[in-house]
């Protein structure tokens, strides 16, 4: 097996890695987010959503034997489904702030918050590393994807924290706003490494 394989097979398994953790994730958030009525924790929910999409975009484009002519199709379906995270997030989040709806607090909530976000920052850098020596912007654009993921926790954590411990309510649609800004610019970035591949290197 060359080198090449078995920095595929790494990559492949983080990945399935990262499948596996968000859909557990997903349920657990929505679930916690439905019962404190919190924005922030329903925006993570989403995303966790969005990326078992982006890791099984991944997954198809690295288990593809046109692997290359998959890289843009793959980076667009990422890059769509930020933006529809993100603006789904901001109408939420502004609904939340102009009817001042005050979201209870989530013990489940933080305590996975806390585990994904070291969870999600290992997964990152080894994607990153290994998008990196495979020169596979596919596997790059999604390891910047998932260190998101990692930032987006540790806000959503501090938001749900503060309305915990000193009732400020509007920590947690803010923290939902920060998704929001993210979404926007991985999704744009996505698109624009999806229109810079140059058609040779589809081939």
């Amino acid at each position: 097996m060359s080198d090449a394989d078995r920095l595929l097979r790494r990559g492949l398994a983080l990945e399935y890695v990262t499948l596996a953790w968000n859909v557990v994730g997903s349920v657990i958030v929505i679930a916690a987010a439905i019962a404190a009525g919190s924005v922030a924790l329903a925006g993570f929910g989403l995303d966790s959503v969005v990326e078992i999409g982006a890791s099984t975009v991944v997954i198809w484009q690295l288990k593809g034997v046109d692997r290359k002519s998959r890289e843009r199709t793959a980076l667009r379906i990422i890059a769509v489904s930020f933006l529809a995270l993100a603006t789904y997030i901001l109408a939420q989040s502004l609904r939340t702030i102009v009817l001042q709806v005050r979201p209870d607090s989530s013990a489940l909530g933080i305590i996975w918050l806390a585990v994904t976000f070291v969870v999600m920052v290992s997964l990152a850098r080894g994607k990153g590393s290994i998008g990196i020596k495979l020169d596979n912007p596919v596997l790059k654009t999604e390891a910047r994807v998932t260190m998101v993921d990692a930032y987006l926790a540790a806000s959503v954590l501090v938001g749900i924290v503060l309305n915990a411990g000193f009732g400020w309510w509007w920590a947690d649609p803010v923290a939902g706003l920060v998704i929001v800004f993210y979404g926007f610019k991985e999704g744009r970035h996505a698109w624009h490494e999806a229109a810079a591949l140059h058609p040779s290197e589809l081939d």
